[in-house]
């Protein structure tokens, strides 16, 4: 009788402990919310007809209606230090984006001011935005996100930036920063940042970055930051020691199927993108 007992008592045991375990693995297959629900950031609010780094409203709205929620903004100051939508003050960017012949030609490759900037249509029928209309973007659309790139690394240019984009949200409703994800360019700007707010989300971006792969992952551990990086610096092991360390990993930028195939078998939780909306991702790679 007594051997039946202890028996029993083993048995109910396991069975508990199975139960347990079943009932954590549920849980951790809860589905991601938020911006971890998604997988695809568009890069410079996505192409728009083939072309890329517009910026542009209309390039928000044709891939947000492709089914892309999470999209990249390069934020640059203008000339009078106003917060616009721009990749670069270069030449080049005014011939990519078709202002050469709406731009005199002394104010090609320069910083220009903010009514200058406005004023300036993109390929001559896309609008120009700034952090204002950024921010009515996010309001009409509720569940997007938006990620920045400002490029900045002096702490005085950083708190310039920042101040100016924490203000207009906080002006208008703060839970909105709760949707924007800052892209830091190195250890130090993650305080510099806390100081104008405390995003939930941060990405560590290292197309910048002269910190060692140990280093960046010692530096999520301890803050918690996730990682966005080039094609070519995504190995299988530093994927997969980020990941252990709880970080989630994006890279950039990437366009072509294979590519991201490959890069989501390595583990990869998120691409940067010029074309390929959120449902053709989950097409291409087959996860959800």
């Amino acid at each position: 009788m007594k051997k039946k007992k202890i028996i029993a008592t083993v048995v109910m045991i396991v069975a508990l402990i199975m139960i347990l375990v079943i009932t954590l693995n549920k849980e951790e297959e809860q589905p991601a919310s938020g911006f971890e629900a998604h997988k695809v950031v568009a890069h410079a609010m996505g192409g728009i007809n083939g072309y890329t780094y517009t910026n542009a409203w209309e390039a928000f709205v044709a891939n947000y209606e492709r089914g892309t929620r999470v999209f990249e903004v390069d934020f640059l100051l203008s000339k009078d230090d106003q917060l616009v939508a721009r990749h670069e003050w270069t030449s080049n960017m005014s011939k990519l984006l078709g202002q050469l012949e709406v731009l005199p030609a002394n104010k090609q490759g320069v910083v220009l001011d903010y009514e200058e900037f406005m004023d300036s249509p993109i390929l001559n029928i896309y609008s120009p935005l700034d952090i204002e209309k950024v921010l009515d973007l996010l309001q009409n659309y509720p569940d997007a996100y938006i990620v920045t790139d400002t490029k900045e690394i002096q702490p005085e240019l950083i708190e310039k930036q920042f101040t100016l984009l924490s203000e207009a949200a906080m002006r208008r409703d703060p839970t909105l920063l709760n949707r924007i994800v800052p892209q830091i360019y190195n250890q130090t700007m993650l305080d510099e940042i806390n100081k104008m707010y405390s995003f939930p989300e941060v990405l560590y971006t290292l197309y910048q970055s002269k910190d060692t792969d140990e280093q960046v992952i010692e530096f999520v551990k301890k803050t918690g930051v996730d990682i966005t990086m080039p094609v070519s610096r995504a190995t299988k092991s530093f994927v997969k020691k980020l990941k252990k360390a709880g970080a989630r990993v994006y890279v950039h930028p990437v366009n072509e199927d294979e590519e991201i195939r490959e890069l989501s078998r390595m583990g990869v939780d998120g691409f940067y993108t010029d074309f390929v909306p959120e449902q053709d991702l989950i097409n291409i790679t087959g996860l959800r």
